[in-house]
């Protein structure tokens, strides 16, 4: 998700699309609720409808789509998305957008800090069972150690929130999509995930045990 949006983002093209459906381009969307917007980054073109937005507007931003994807190879996609209810990997992209391509938008990973945990195993070699704090670190330690990506963390974690939450036995995919997002977007540090994330599973565990 976020590496191939890196990957992709100097493709994209933004467009302000016009009463009359001229197209013009810019360098960044202001999701104004007045406005259409074409993004296309030549495997999708997305259109983006404000609230507010004409319907002629609309239906010459469809028109002018459609006529693109008309010179393209078979399979670039049509998606249409109205204010408020966008989904899929439109999401992943929207704060860019509204930054702008032209800028260089700051997507890697995180830097990574080490967990402290000698103080846990320190208690351990004394023959101390950890407390309940200290078998988070040893679990987040663990996870840390499993070198995964941001990204997956973000996801790991926004399933292991929503599955705490939910009432729901099976979790929507845009739901997970969604919550990793906002993870995501929040800046927690590489090990407050970690952390985090065994925490809610070492919760998750005693209350499935209980």
């Amino acid at each position: 998700m976020i590496k191939s949006l890196n990957q992709r983002q100097s493709s994209v093209e933004l467009f302000n699309v016009y009463e009359n459906g001229a197209l013009r381009k810019v360098e960044k969307l202001d999701f104004a609720d007045h406005k259409v917007f074409l993004v296309d980054d030549k495997k999708t073109i997305y259109l983006w409808f404000g609230k507010k937005s004409s319907q002629n507007k609309r239906k010459l931003s469809e028109k002018k789509a459609q006529k693109i994807i008309n010179t393209r190879p078979k399979g670039t996609n049509l998606e249409i998305l109205h204010q408020g209810n966008e989904y899929g990997r439109f999401l992943t992209i929207i704060e860019p957008l509204k930054k702008g391509f032209s800028n260089k938008v700051n997507l890697e990973k995180r830097k990574e800090l080490k967990i402290k945990i000698n103080d846990t195993l320190e208690l351990i070699e004394a023959g101390i069972a950890p407390d309940f704090e200290g078998e988070i670190t040893l679990n987040a330690y663990k996870l840390s150690e499993e070198k995964k990506s941001y990204e997956e963390l973000c996801r790991l974690l926004a399933k292991l929130q929503l599955e705490f939450i939910s009432t729901e036995k099976k979790i929507k995919a845009a739901d997970i999509e969604k919550k990793t997002i906002e993870i995501y977007q929040s800046s927690s540090t590489y090990d407050e995930l970690c952390w985090l994330i065994a925490e809610l599973r070492l919760l998750k565990e005693k209350k499935n045990n209980a």
